[in-house]
């Protein structure tokens, strides 16, 4: 079966940073795309980015762009999420996603999600 474990997530301070990793298996990785969503607490599962399935293109939500940068690795069947310039704001879990379409987002289309890590940033 798919599976997609994300890992790095912890406490951070403001404007510090935090590399995410999702290790997928069980699904054709070179053919899919992938991507990150986050949840703070009280609030929907929000978007904050995709990457095709030949990693020439990259989506950003505005809220992130500029300070997060997403990119995997073929033979590792791994995706990542470089987080710099940390705000409190960014503090929520944060899910891998595979199976999407990242033009139009539709979170209940996604295909398959990880379990989250947690993401916590101080002030």
């Amino acid at each position: 079966q798919v599976q997609l474990v994300e890992s790095g997530g912890g406490l951070v301070q403001a404007g510090g940073s935090l590399r995410l990793s999702c290790a997928a298996s069980g699904l054709t990785f070179s053919s899919t795309v992938m991507g990150w969503f986050r949840q703070a607490r009280g609030k929907e599962r929000e978007f904050v980015t995709a990457i095709s399935w030949n990693g020439i293109t990259t989506y950003y939500a505005d809220s992130v762009k500029g300070r997060f940068t997403i990119s995997r690795d073929t033979a590792k069947s791994t995706v990542y999420l470089q987080m710099n310039s940390l705000k409190p704001e960014d503090t929520a879990a944060y899910y891998c996603a595979a199976g999407f379409n990242p033009r139009t987002v539709v979170t209940g289309a996604v295909q398959y999600w990880g379990q989250g890590t947690q993401v916590t940033v101080s002030s």
